[in-house]
């Protein structure tokens, strides 16, 4: 028999810059929307950014051809509710604090779900270097860098929410396979529209703010979502696990470039160290950190 032709340089490349492309994409996203936060404020962005990836995601997706059994809808709702708040407590973080910090301590819900899903011992150095992380990221209250409490609570609370939607998301996604992002996006959107709309109003309206949705839509949700798949069904969980504990220094980075958020040496720090955690924790666990 002929040996099996080896995958070509190329497309052993391919799911690697897909997911860097995905990335980056939501960073750049997570930066457009912080700049609509005068007029539509966090709950109106989200909703508009959620409403707009629905749409999206249904043209593509086409969910209403699933067939979801009653048995599903628990892990559904509870995956799309969850996806919601977890991206409204992200943005209602984003007001106060710089965004590759926000990254940062939201990334710690699934990493907590990597870890509490293991029971080697390895795992307790990468709780501990994560713990590190956050207090370099939050020095005492009354130093001059220290960060808004309510802005690092939201984004704890993102990291809550991300950690449950994991849990969730993997059996929706066991349940209903590609249709799950979909119809999960749709549901958070009506979980969060009436809060945008209450707190925003008729500013939801105002043209440039439905245009900026359409970009925030497109590239928070609809476009990295879409090049993940080119990634997950491609490349080894822990491979993809591995790129994605770059997330939180990327987010740092975007927050300089496009935001001009400056960092401490200490804040720095602090977001290697929740990086290699999440790296730590990925190199060495079969499990992908966040769901598949």
């Amino acid at each position: 028999m002929k040996p099996l032709p080896r995958p070509s340089r190329r497309a052993s490349l391919l799911p690697a810059a897909a997911l860097m492309l995905a990335m980056v994409s939501i960073q750049y996203g997570a930066t457009y929307a912080k700049g609509m936060f005068p007029v539509a404020g966090p709950s109106g962005t989200t909703a508009l950014r959620l409403g707009a990836a629905a749409i999206m995601l249904a043209v593509a997706m086409q969910p209403w051809r699933a067939r979801v059994p009653r048995r599903a809808w628990p892990s559904l709702i509870g995956y799309g509710a969850t996806l919601g708040v977890m991206n409204l407590l992200f943005y209602q973080a984003l007001r106060t604090i710089p965004l590759g910090i926000a990254v940062s301590l939201e990334f710690t819900g699934p990493l907590f779900v990597a870890v509490v899903t293991s029971r080697r011992k390895i795992d307790f150095a990468w709780v501990g270097l994560a713990i590190c992380g956050l207090l370099l990221l939050s020095p005492p209250l009354h130093s001059g860098h220290a960060l808004d409490p309510t802005g690092v609570a939201f984004a704890l609370g993102a990291g809550a929410c991300w950690a449950i939607y994991i849990v969730f998301g993997q059996a929706a996604g066991n349940a209903l396979g590609r249709y799950t992002t979909a119809i999960g996006t749709l549901v958070g959107a009506c979980v969060v529209m009436p809060i945008g709309i209450y707190q925003a109003g008729t500013a939801l309206l105002q043209p440039h703010i439905l245009l900026g949705a359409v970009v925030i839509g497109f590239f928070s949700s609809a476009f990295p979502y879409s090049l993940e798949m080119i990634a997950l069904t491609r490349m080894k969980a822990k491979v993809y696990g591995i790129f994605t504990s770059l997330e939180p220094a990327l987010g740092a980075l975007m927050g300089l470039i496009l935001l001009h958020e400056t960092l401490t040496v200490l804040q720095w720090a602090g977001i290697a160290c929740v990086g290699a955690a999440a790296l730590g924790s990925s190199a060495t666990n079969e499990k992908p950190i966040l769901p598949e």
